[in-house]
C-alpha cells in the first residue's frame, strides 16, 4: 500500500559529513597505527626468553584489533531521517495496525506499568477503527486479564480527554507526574481544561486503587500449564459501537505446558501473528515491550511516512525507533542505560541497508514476517499442503494471507464462530513440524529480535531508522549493577548462540546480502569475545610487573609511542563520540567502565554457556528484567552510586581483578620511585596499565573499603577477592 497526499515527500534523509569524515579518517589513521603496532609485536615476539606472556598479548591485541574492524562498517555512512506525517493523505486512506504489548511476569513487570503502556497505545493518534491493540500475556496470570478490563474502563474517558485537549503525553501515570497544568504543546487552558484534568486524576488514582486490590487479591504468579486464552476487552457486548470511540483491545495467553518448549518471546510474538491475522489482520505491527510507553502519539503516522513512501515501500521490512529511558541520568549514566553506542552504530547501519531489529518500538510489514518479497504467489497458485507445511494447519490462517487487509471493524460475531481455531492457533503444538520460527514469523532464539531482522536482510527486505527529536516511546532501565549484568548476559548469550551457528553472520550472511552489513551484524554475534582480550590485559601485563617481565618496549622508543598513539587514539575517538551526542565526561566514564564490567563477567559466562549448550550440558534459558525498584535503590542512582548487590558470581572476578591491578600499581610505583632493577623505562610503560585499571574503577575501591550503605560490596565478596588476588600472586611467584 503506498500513499502520497501531495508531490512532497513524506520523508527525507540525510548524511551527517562530519561525522563521516570524522570517522572516516579516524578508521584510517587508527588502521596504519595498528599495523605498526603488529608489526612490532611480530618481529620481537620470537627474540624474547618468555615468548609464552608475549604470545598471550599478541593474541589479546589481535582479537581486539579484528572487532574493531566488526565496528567500522557502522561508522562509515551515518545518516539521520526526518518523517513529515502532515503530509499523508486523509485518515481514511490509512492503514490499520495492530499493537503487541508483551508481558511474562506481573511480579518482575508491575501491572501498573504494564496498564499504562497499554493505555498509551490505545491513545495514538491513529483512527480507532483502524488500531488494535493486543496484549500478550506469557504468564498466564489472571491479575493481568483483570487489569486489562480496568485498563478499558479508564481508557474510555482518558482518549477522549487525550483528542480533546491535543495531549502530547499519553501515558497517564507520565502525564499525572507533570506539575504545570498545561498540555504537551504548551498552551495554559481554562478553568474547564482544569477541572476536567482533576476529575480525570482522581478516575487515574482510583484505577490505580483497583489495579492494586486486584493484585493484592490473585497475587502475581504466573504459569507454565495452562490453555489458550483469548478474550476481547470491552463492557458492552456491542464491541462495533465502542469501536468507533476506541481502539480494539485482546488479552491473549497462548497455551503452556511443562516440558514443551515455549521459544521465549519469539513464540508469544508468533501466537499474537497467528491470532491477529484471524481478527484484525493489520499490514503492520507495533510490537512493544511492557514497560516502553508510548511518548509521542504521532509515531504510527511517522512510520507510514516511510511504509507509504512509494520508493521505499516495496522492500521496506520495518522502521525502527530507538529506545530511550526516562529514568535515565543525562550526566551521570553510570550503568551506560541510554545504550547510546547501538543507537549511533544504527544510524550507520540505516546508511548500508538499514537498522538491526531492536526487540521493541518498531513498526514492522506484516507481509514481511510471512516470508520473502517474493515467496508468496499474488494470484495464490501455491498447493495447500505446500502452505500447510509452511504456517500450520488452520485453513482460516491461510485464507488471511493473500486475504485483502480489513480496515473496518473487527466482526465480533465472526470472531466468536471461529473461537475454537483462533484458540488452535495460540496451542503449545501448532507450529511442530511447520516453518513457524525457521522461516516464518518472528525467528526462534533468546534473541529474536536480532535474529528476525537478520534473516529478513538475507531474504532481500530493508528498513530504516529514525531518530525524532521528541522521543517516540520511553521505558525503564536496570539502575542496579546485578540487574544490569544479568540483562546483558541473557542478551550476548542469544547473540554468541548465532555468532556459533550455521547462521553466523560471516558465512551465512556475506552471500545472502550486502558484505558490510553482514560484517555489522557479527560485530554484535561476536561482542561477548571482548572477555578474552580483556582478561589477558586485566591479568598478564600486572603478573608481568609483579615478576619483572617486560612486555612493552622501552618509554624513551619509537615503538611505545605507537602503543600509546593506538590508546589515546580509541580513548580520544570514544570521548568524541559521547561528547558529539550530547553526553558528558561522566557518560564516557561510565561507559568505559561499563564496557569492561561487561566483558570480565556477563560477556565470559554467556560464551561459557554458549559453549556447554553446544556440548549438552546447558539448556537456553529466558528470564525477563526485572522492573521493580526501590525507593533506596533510586535514591543510590540519582546520587551517582553504584548499586554492587550483585551475584558473586559478577562481583568477585571483578573485586579480584581490581585488587590484583591494586597490587601490581603499587609494586611497579615503588620500583618506579626507588629506580631499583633494569628496564625502568619498560616498567614504567607497563605500570601505566594497572594505573588506568585504578583510576578507572576507584568506585569498586569504595564499594569494598569505604562504602557502609546497602549497596557496598558485601564483604563476603571482599574477602574471596583478596584471598583469589593473594593465591594468584603466589602461584606466578612459584611459577
Amino acid at each position: 500500500m503506498e500513499m502520497e497526499s501531495s508531490s512532497l515527500p513524506l520523508n527525507n534523509c540525510h548524511v551527517l559529513k562530519f561525522r563521516l569524515a570524522a570517522n572516516r579518517l579516524h578508521s584510517i589513521v587508527h588502521g596504519v597505527a595498528l599495523l605498526f603496532l603488529f608489526h612490532y609485536r611480530l618481529t620481537q615476539i620470537f627474540n624474547r626468553t618468555s615468548i609464552f606472556p608475549h604470545l598471550l598479548m599478541f593474541t589479546a591485541e589481535a582479537i581486539l584489533a579484528f572487532i574493531w574492524f566488526l565496528n567500522q562498517p557502522s561508522r562509515w555512512t551515518p545518516i539521520v531521517r526526518k518523517a513529515f506525517p502532515e503530509r499523508l493523505a486523509g485518515d481514511e486512506k490509512l492503514p490499520s495496525v495492530d499493537v503487541f504489548v508483551c508481558t511474562a511476569d506481573p511480579s518482575k513487570e508491575p501491572s501498573l506499568k504494564v496498564m499504562n503502556t497499554v493505555i498509551s497505545a490505545m491513545a495514538l493518534d491513529y483512527p480507532p477503527e483502524k488500531l488494535n491493540v493486543y496484549i500478550s500475556d506469557d504468564g498466564g496470570s489472571a491479575v493481568t486479564l483483570r487489569a486489562a478490563e480496568q485498563a478499558w474502563i479508564f481508557a474510555k474517558i482518558w482518549i477522549p480527554f487525550c483528542r480533546k485537549y491535543e495531549v502530547k503525553k499519553r501515558c497517564p501515570e507520565a502525564y499525572f507526574l507533570k506539575a504545570k497544568k498545561v498540555n504537551g504543546n504548551g498552551k495554559v487552558y481554562s478553568s474547564e481544561f482544569i477541572l476536567e484534568k482533576k476529575e480525570i486524576q482522581e478516575r487515574y488514582l482510583e484505577f490505580k486503587s483497583r489495579i492494586s486490590e486486584i493484585v493484592a487479591k490473585s497475587g502475581v504468579a504466573t504459569s507454565r500449564d495452562h490453555p489458550p486464552v483469548i478474550e476481547v476487552i470491552s463492557e458492552n457486548e456491542n464491541v462495533e459501537e465502542e469501536r468507533r470511540h476506541l481502539p480494539f483491545l485482546a488479552y491473549v495467553a497462548r497455551e503452556k505446558r511443562p516440558f514443551h518448549p515455549h521459544h521465549f518471546k519469539a513464540g508469544a510474538l508468533n501466537v499474537l501473528l497467528r491470532v491477529s491475522a484471524m481478527i484484525t489482520n493489520s499490514p503492520y505491527i507495533l510490537v512493544l515491550d511492557c514497560d516502553m510507553y508510548c511518548n509521542d502519539p504521532s509515531s504510527a503516522r511517522q512510520a507510514m511516512c516511510f511504509h507509504l513512501d512509494s520508493k521505499l515501500s516495496p522492500n521496506l521490512g520495518f522502521v525502527q525507533f530507538p529506545q530511550k529511558f526516562y529514568n535515565v541520568s543525562k550526566n551521570n549514566d553510570i550503568y551506560s542505560g541510554h545504550m547510546r553506542s547501538f543507537w549511533e552504530k544504527w544510524q550507520g547501519l540505516d546508511g548500508i541497508l538499514g537498522p538491526i531489529l531492536s526487540g521493541t518500538c518498531f513498526y514492522i510489514k506484516r507481509k514481511a514476517l510471512y516470508g520473502t518479497p517474493d515467496s508468496l504467489d499474488d494470484q495464490g497458485q501455491i498447493k495447500v499442503a505446500d502452505l500447510n507445511k509452511c504456517f500450520g494447519s488452520s485453513n482460516g490462517f491461510i485464507t488471511s494471507i493473500n486475504r485483502n487487509y480489513d480496515t473496518e471493524h473487527p466482526n465480533c460475531s465472526k470472531i466468536l464462530d471461529n473461537s475454537n481455531e483462533i484458540r488452535s492457533l495460540a496451542s503449545c503444538n501448532y507450529d511442530e513440524g511447520t516453518d513457524w520460527g525457521q522461516e516464518v514469523g518472528f525467528r526462534y532464539s533468546v534473541v529474536e529480535d536480532y535474529f528476525t531482522g537478520f534473516k529478513l536482510h538475507c531474504s532481500g527486505w530493508t528498513s530504516v531508522y529514525i531518530d525524532p527529536t521528541r522521543p517516540c516511546f520511553l521505558g525503564a532501565s536496570p539502575i542496579t549493577l546485578g540487574e544490569h549484568m544479568f540483562q546483558h548476559m541473557r542478551w550476548y548469550f542469544g547473540l554468541s548462540q548465532i555468532g556459533l551457528s550455521r547462521f553466523s553472520p560471516l558465512l551465512y550472511g556475506s552471500s545472502r546480502m550486502s558484505f558490510w552489513q553482514s560484517v555489522c551484524y557479527a560485530d554484535l554475534a561476536h561482542t561477548a569475545l571482548y572477555f578474552v582480550p580483556l582478561y589477558m590485559l586485566a591479568v598478564v601485563p600486572q603478573l608481568c610487573l609483579l615478576l619483572r617481565v617486560a612486555l612493552y618496549p622501552e618509554v624513551s622508543s619509537l615503538s611505545f609511542g605507537v602503543f600509546l598513539f593506538v590508546f589515546f587514539s580509541s580513548q580520544a575517538k570514544h570521548m568524541q563520540e559521547v561528547l558529539s551526542t550530547g553526553h558528558s565526561i561522566r557518560s564516557w566514564l561510565g561507559e568505559q567502565r561499563m564496557w569492561m564490567f561487561h566483558s570480565l563477567a556477563p560477556y565470559l559466562y554467556a560464551t561459557t554457556d554458549v559453549v556447554l549448550e553446544k556440548i549438552g550440558m546447558r539448556a537456553a534459558n529466558f528470564s525477563p528484567t526485572n522492573k521493580v525498584v526501590d525507593g533506596e535503590q533510586e535514591e543510590r542512582y540519582r546520587m551517582g552510586l553504584y548499586d554492587f548487590r550483585a551475584s558473586a558470581a559478577f562481583m568477585v572476578p571483578l573485586c579480584s581483578i581490581y585488587a590484583l591491578n591494586v597490587a601490581s600499581f603499587a609494586v611497579g610505583l615503588r620500583r618506579i620511585l626507588n629506580g631499583d632493577g633494569d628496564g625502568t623505562g619498560s616498567t614504567l610503560g607497563q605500570w601505566l596499565l594497572p594505573l588506568y585499571g585504578v583510576v578507572l574503577h576507584f568506585p569498586l575501591l569504595e564499594g569494598m573499603l569505604f562504602r557502609k550503605d546497602k549497596g557496598r560490596v558485601s564483604p563476603f565478596v571482599t574477602i574471596m577477592s583478596a584471598a583469589v588476588c593473594v593465591a594468584v600472586f603466589l602461584s606466578a611467584n612459584r611459577d
